[in-house]
């Protein structure tokens, strides 16, 4: 198994960190260690006075020193003492003998003396040398490389490995995916199949004088399958596949970047026709400027990347694809033709996307008869393919808990309400007095949503709190897919938005927290009709913000000076205002249903948009029709 660059580095940086607190340690308490068996220097005086004193039980002679040692003392309060033994002093035997002193004659062994010095100061130098040496093989073994290894600074060699590109080769046949697995991307696919049909017969387009694109730059929100297609172009083609995400050319050495950029295409070269994938190339592929933020390595990746994509001769059937959610980012020369010649969206999924996403899926899961695809489709909208993928597992792991052998038409509802809210938090039981605010709260919203034009007809209410933080939600499934929203339709939801609050407010006359998500929504709604949509009757066709990173949910900023500013929160403000009170005026009018409906929902705490139609429609007490809008 190959080891990737970060790896590599952390473990060498490990090692000698390692290595280097072994030999702080082996000097710092070895060392010291041994040195304490020194002893403190007196006078040959003193040391007659102290056998005189009766203080020395035992005195030890080097013979090669002429040094005598003794010891004062017992335990840990035991000190010991050395001098130099005086010439000629005859009655220093008959003195220790007079005091009963042991006397020991000491011949040292000058080989244990160089045993530890060596011990002491080259043993860590030793250890160091050679596991750097057995991790430098290691490395080598592991990205396949007997060559020479490469020195840095003049010292350890870390391994020639580590200048390869990192980028993992998949042939094509292996990668097991083609266009039949890749569903509600009709237009990608189609965008794509011409790449295909050159890398299989490049001779067809070589004859007319035609050339392969160099790349191609697939833009999108994430989950939807930008990764998918460009495995599936690969299993198409059969050709190799090079797949690297940008942030593997991201180093902590100046250059080594480039130099993968280098070895990837030399890699492309020696493969050719393949495909070479870069995930994520907004990594790397940033705008450069002159700031004080400016990454010189990242600048040096780039660079090479627009160098190789330049260079590269493409008759050979070298395609490169890119991945980016933020192709706002991305520097102008990357984006230019010669380079990336085709930008290919790949949008979240229509109606009909989602119904062909969730029965491809389906295919590979055991599921009961005549589940209706269709309904789930219409529940979901703005859910990827990641989301319905990850909806038909859950329901899946739901009928395995419920001991069903198949899934079940309960099930997949219930994984969208999983995958949208979450899990039923059993650890939140709310007071009756919650449950009932909550059950209000849910209806207002669904009664307004009832009286309006019937084109997101309620399909599900309840009040079963939820681990995403929701204590309840209703849902909205759209009939049929639409694509433009008029003035009139986003005044609609911001009433419906209101619905929560206007309930708690006409019920209860207070406010509760749990309208913060709702006032949040309405705020962006609001803000994006005046500042973007250009639906504000006191500033017409004008834009006033703009937006970033929108397929990454969006940043919207105020292009405008702060008196404009002023005046488009009050504008919001007023829009807000009037669906809130559109929202009041509704349900004073279905007071009775407003009661009837919300003691039903807290009772059974979910219902269906069919159980909640026919108790409101059952009575002569329903208003139908939405009040007139200002």
């Amino acid at each position: 198994m190959e080891m990737d660059d970060d790896k590599k580095r952390r473990s060498m940086a490990i090692y000698m960190l390692l290595a280097i607190i072994a030999m702080v340690a082996l000097r710092t308490y070895l060392y010291p260690s041994i040195m304490a068996t020194q002893v403190k220097d007196v006078s040959y005086s003193q040391f007659i006075n102290d056998v005189k004193d009766d203080k020395v039980k035992k005195v030890q002679l080097n013979t090669s020193s002429n040094e005598i040692s003794y010891t004062i003392g017992e335990g840990a309060d035991a000190k010991e003492y050395k001098t130099t033994a005086w010439p000629d002093d005859s009655s220093l035997v008959s003195t220790l003998e007079q005091h009963k002193v042991e006397m020991v004659a000491q011949i040292p062994d000058s080989n244990a003396n160089m045993w530890l010095y060596l011990l002491i100061n080259m043993l860590p130098l030793i250890v160091l040398i050679g596991g750097a040496w057995l991790l430098n093989r290691r490395l080598k073994k592991a990205m396949g490389d007997d060559g020479p290894s490469m020195n840095f600074g003049g010292g350890l060699g870390f391994g020639a490995g580590l200048g390869r590109s990192g980028a993992k080769e998949v042939k094509g046949e292996e990668t097991g995916i083609t266009f039949k697995d890749v569903a509600g991307q009709d237009e990608a696919k189609d965008s794509l199949e011409e790449i295909v049909s050159f890398l299989e017969h490049p001779e067809k387009y070589a004859a007319i004088g035609a050339r392969c694109p160099r790349g191609a730059l697939l833009v999108g929100p994430p989950g939807t399958g930008k990764t998918l297609l460009a495995k599936a172009v690969a299993g198409e083609a059969k050709v190799p596949f090079f797949s690297i995400s940008g942030s593997e050319f991201v180093e902590m050495f100046v250059g080594r970047g480039a130099a993968k950029v280098r070895d990837l295409f030399k890699q492309a070269k020696e493969k050719a026709p393949c495909i070479v994938f870069i995930d994520e190339i907004d990594t790397i592929g940033k705008r450069r400027d002159t700031g004080l933020t400016t990454n010189d390595e990242r600048e040096q990746t780039l660079n090479q990347l627009l160098a190789e994509m330049d260079g590269f001769d493409n008759h050979k059937g070298i395609v490169v694809l890119a991945a980016t959610n933020r192709p706002d980012s991305l520097d102008l020369a990357l984006l230019r033709p010669g380079r990336f010649d085709r930008r290919i969206p790949v949008e979240l999924p229509d109606l009909a996307g989602r119904e062909s996403i969730l029965k491809l899926h389906a295919n590979d899961v055991k599921m009961e008869s005549a589940i209706d695809f269709g309904a789930v489709a219409r529940q979901t909208p703005g859910a990827s393919g990641a989301d319905l993928a990850n909806m038909i597992n859950e329901a899946a792991l739901r009928a395995v808990r419920m001991g069903r052998l198949r899934v079940s038409q309960t099930d997949i509802e219930e994984s969208v309400d999983v995958v949208i809210a979450g899990e039923k938090k059993k650890s939140t039981v709310l007071s009756e007095h919650e449950k009932e605010v909550v059950a209000y709260h849910e209806t207002g919203h669904a009664i307004v949503a009832a009286v309006q034009d019937g084109k997101a007809p309620v399909s599900k209410i309840t009040i079963v709190p939820r681990t995403s933080g929701a204590l309840g939600f209703t849902m909205q499934a759209e009939e049929d897919e639409h694509y433009l929203t008029t003035r009139e339709e986003y005044k609609q939801r911001l009433a419906v938005l209101c619905g929560g609050r206007a309930a708690e407010e006409l019920i209860f006359g207070q406010m509760t927290s749990g309208a913060a998500s709702d006032i949040e929504k309405a705020t962006k709604i609001a803000r994006a009709m005046v500042t973007q949509l250009g639906m504000s009757e006191r500033f017409g066709m004008v834009a006033l913000g703009e937006s970033r990173d929108r397929y990454l949910g969006g940043v919207n900023e105020i292009t405008c000076s702060e008196g404009t500013a002023r005046d488009i929160d009050t504008e919001v403000q007023a829009l807000v205002e009037e669906g809130h009170q559109t929202a009041l005026q509704t349900l004073r009018d279905n007071r009775f249903k407003l009661h009837e409906i919300a003691h039903y929902l807290q009772k059974k705490e979910t219902i269906t948009g069919e159980e909640f139609m026919r108790i409101l429609k059952q009575d002569d007490g329903f208003a139908p029709t939405l009040p007139k809008q200002t």
